[in-house]
């Protein structure tokens, strides 16, 4: 007898990166068929992603863009998901974190009666225009969700106050560690030969660089830049990398106070295993990616987070990242300090990482299992408190 589908969908490479190990835990758990689509949002960096696990999108949707609104990729997903469920309805279809193609899949699926599932749920920054629209976004899914598995106990905490019932919620640990750590224990080769022959250079310490979110465009990543450029003067045994955002606008902007800098590699989007590496062998992390922040810590990298808010507040609390946003004299001040003491960031990162033990996903399996009535509910992440919560009744 065939097994019943389970249909997870994501349409960015973070999405990608976090569903991968949650489709091979289902196929090692054998007790439903994952189904993997891509939405339409980047489809050729989500098959990219899945390849560094050897997986590819089993569904492609395709977003015609003609007016460039956000309207636009969400009605069309909507759409071609409503009609791909109206005949090849899946058990349970489990969505990731807070993109376009999150709240397109939620609402398809709710919409069809079929049981949304959400990975990465509980994320809050408490402000609708930071970071915009993802905070709407994740609002949004959580009100159609029948699973919230939430990262931490704090995440699990914000979905309790919202009085979303405790037993649909399961604190699980974030995938991006377990995808993290599984891709840096092959020790792959870096496959961008700049960057490859970056670090075979020498034996300077490593500072990874990356500016993504649209919040960061314009003033606020030439301030980070400027900073940065200040540090490589400052400091003649460091090399920079920074994997630039594809667009012209910014990268023309990290061209024009980066380029021809010694010491700065800048390349387009790097292949996840390449970003993985050196993320594993940097001294040091200045970022705007939630998903290098959470794996970051299990590493033993400190993070300065080029963010003025953060949903991810954990690795703050813990002491594991600092909030620096574009502020170049706090961004200077702070990389400063762990540069002229290893001990002090050694120190920063020794306890280990708040937002994973590498189980994420195979507890995200069995928690669909059994909102399905095919296993037993999975015990939630160990977590340092006594009271585990969101554990499943």
């Amino acid at each position: 007898m065939s097994l019943r589908e389970v249909h997870l969908i994501g349409g960015t490479r973070p999405e990608a990166v976090k569903l991968a190990p949650v489709v091979l835990a289902f196929r090692e758990a054998g007790l439903l068929a994952p189904v993997m689509l891509a939405g339409g949002q980047h489809p050729a960096m989500v098959t990219q992603a899945l390849a560094a696990f050897g997986l590819a999108p089993d569904i492609t949707l395709t977003v015609e863009r003609a007016t460039g609104t956000r309207a636009e990729p969400l009605t069309a997903m909507i759409q071609q998901l409503d009609e791909l469920w109206s005949v090849r309805t899946p058990a349970a279809v489990i969505v990731q974190g807070d993109t376009t193609t999150s709240l397109a899949g939620a609402l398809a699926a709710f919409w069809r009666r079929i049981p949304v599932v959400h990975l990465e749920a509980g994320l809050r920054s408490g402000d609708l225009a930071s970071p915009f629209p993802e905070e709407d976004n994740r609002r949004l899914v959580a009100q159609v969700t029948a699973l919230h598995l939430a990262p931490t106990p704090l995440a699990a905490m914000n979905l309790l106050d919202e009085r979303i019932p405790a037993s649909d919620v399961l604190v699980t640990g974030n995938t991006v560690v377990d995808a993290a750590l599984a891709v840096a224990a092959r020790k792959l080769p870096y496959q961008n030969p700049v960057v490859a022959a970056a670090r075979a250079a020498g034996a300077n310490r490593l500072l990874l660089l990356t500016a993504h979110r649209r919040e960061s465009w314009g003033e606020p990543l030439d301030r980070i830049l400027g900073a940065v450029r200040e540090l490589i003067a400052r400091y003649p045994d460091i090399d920079v990398v920074l994997p630039s955002h594809p667009h012209p606008a910014v990268r023309a902007r990290v061209d024009a106070v980066l380029a021809g800098v010694e010491r700065v590699t800048v390349t387009d989007p790097l292949p996840y295993p390449d970003l993985t590496r050196l993320l594993s062998e940097a001294y040091l992390v200045l970022t705007d990616s939630g998903g290098i922040q959470q794996a970051a810590p299990s590493f033993g990298v400190p993070a300065l987070v080029l963010r003025d808010v953060t949903e991810r507040a954990e690795s703050l609390h813990a002491g594991r990242a600092t909030l620096v946003g574009s502020d170049p004299a706090a961004l200077l001040a702070e990389a400063s300090a762990l540069l002229d003491s290893p001990a002090r960031r050694d120190a920063m990162t020794a306890g280990g990482n708040p937002y994973g033990d590498g189980r994420a996903a195979a507890r995200t399996a069995q928690a669909t299992a059994a909102l399905l009535g095919l296993a037993p509910s999975p015990e939630a992440m160990p977590v340092p408190s006594a009271a585990r919560i969101g554990t499943q009744a």
